[in-house]
């Protein structure tokens, strides 16, 4: 093995590949999770209960899971490239589009619209960094790709905060200008998509004929074990009994992910309800900058280390047991910590689930799979902020609704160890070289 070649190969693809995607991931959950800031002030406006709110938010789901698994098998038809621009620039249009909603009957419809627009873009990004990177690399580089998801809530919910004091500017709601801003980017990035990703290595034209051949050996090499493959349909993947415990994982972690982003300005707001908006988002994004600390170490010490169970698992048993703690805290400011603890921990596994993912799978399997997984953890986000919403109106606390993520995250951490322990012949396979970075 040339040591060198490895390095070379895999610094290019980290520089040409993984910026550019961050951003994109960044922009699209600033589009998806940006209604979390606006409600502090549509939901007035609209005369929004929490309920509705959290069905608005739910609407998103309901297109998202019915076109997740077409969109990523067209992907690999038609390349990723012209896909996911698709995906860019029509979600871009329909999130400009949600700053016209008058009332909850077309909040629903936008939120429908944006969900059938964004289907496939996270699983397709996911499948797209698979067939660039090598095992030894992968859940860096899906830690890095999930820092943009975070840094939508890190740099953006303070950013939403500061739009929304835009309130009044040109007689225009604050919340208004929030979609119509914070929409555009996404159309602009999903045409420069176009000219800056390649569909695979071979088209790569900054890659040398060297390094795409050496790339291809690996990647094949890598391959050559995996539980579902390309001898696999994609249909027979969906029935797989390794690809039905990864979907109850990625299902269970999707309580905190989803249940806690989307509420937590209006959490952070019951807990400090005399701050203004640009506070309240400085507030909610605190745990989201730990969250990309967690990420990157537990990633990074994964890939080192070559162990997977643990480094899955734990972080969300973790999480769940923090939140457990913070619910019964008498104290808002231990609360406030345990819940940055919550998030740092739930995000910290996300790189380690897609490394193990991407390598039992493989091919139109691997893609139809990989939007299956992601499929059935958006039935979270259809059924749990309705369900987070009602408790709160019928309890006037968000206690009990955490309570029931608590329990999701511990189980989906028991079950993420179970199923992530490789044969140790599989361990042998990967012991190849790996970058110290």
């Amino acid at each position: 093995m040339n040591n060198d070649l490895y390095a070379s190969t895999l610094k290019k693809i980290n520089i040409k590949i993984i910026p550019f995607i961050v951003i994109c991931y960044f922009v699209a959950n600033l589009d998806k999770t940006n209604i979390s800031i606006a409600a502090l002030q549509m939901n007035a406006d609209l005369g929004l209960t929490t309920s509705m709110y959290g069905l608005g938010v739910g609407m998103f789901y309901i297109s998202y899971i019915l076109f997740e698994i077409p969109s990523n098998v067209i992907m690999t038809k038609v390349g990723a490239r012209r896909w996911i621009a698709r995906i860019m620039i029509t979600w871009g249009i329909v999130s400009v589009g949600m700053s016209f909603v008058n009332s909850a009957n077309q909040l629903y419809v936008m939120r429908f619209l944006l969900g059938m627009a964004e289907a496939g873009f996270a699983p397709g990004i996911i499948y797209y960094i698979s067939c660039w990177f090598p095992k030894s690399h992968r859940a860096r580089a899906m830690s890095f790709f999930y820092m943009g998801s975070v840094s939508a809530s890190i740099i953006g919910l303070p950013l939403s905060g500061a739009i929304l004091n835009m309130h009044g500017l040109a007689h225009i709601a604050g919340w208004r200008w929030l979609f119509a801003l914070e929409g555009i980017p996404a159309v602009i990035l999903g045409c420069l998509v176009l000219s800056h990703l390649p569909d695979s290595p071979e088209k790569a034209s900054w890659l040398t004929a060297q390094q795409k051949s050496w790339l291809n050996q690996r990647l094949q090499l890598d391959n050559t074990g995996v539980e579902v493959g390309k001898n696999h349909s994609w249909l027979s993947a969906l029935k797989d009994k390794t690809v039905l415990l990864l979907s109850l994982v990625w299902f269970l972690q999707a309580f905190g992910s989803i249940g806690i982003t989307l509420f937590m300005p209006l959490i952070i707001k019951s807990m400090v309800a005399d701050q203004s908006s640009f506070i309240i988002g400085l507030f909610s994004a605190v745990p989201f900058i730990i969250a990309c600390l967690f990420m990157y170490l537990n990633g990074r010490h994964s890939d080192n280390t070559l162990e997977r169970s643990w480094h899955l698992g734990l972080p969300l048993i973790m999480s769940g047991l923090a939140l457990t703690a913070a619910i019964y805290s008498s104290n808002l400011w231990i609360a406030y910590v345990l819940l940055v603890l919550t998030v740092g921990f739930n995000f910290a596994l996300t790189p380690i689930f897609w490394a193990v993912t991407t390598e039992k799978l493989a091919g139109v399997a691997a893609a139809a799979s990989i939007a299956f997984i992601n499929t059935l953890a958006n039935f979270v986000g259809l059924g749990l902020p309705p369900i987070l919403g009602k408790l709160k109106d019928m309890t006037h606390s968000y206690h009990s609704g955490l309570l029931i993520v608590a329990v999701a995250l511990i189980l989906g951490g028991i079950i993420g160890i179970i199923v992530s322990r490789p044969p140790e012949s599989r361990l042998k396979n990967l012991a190849y070289p790996r970058s110290g970075n």
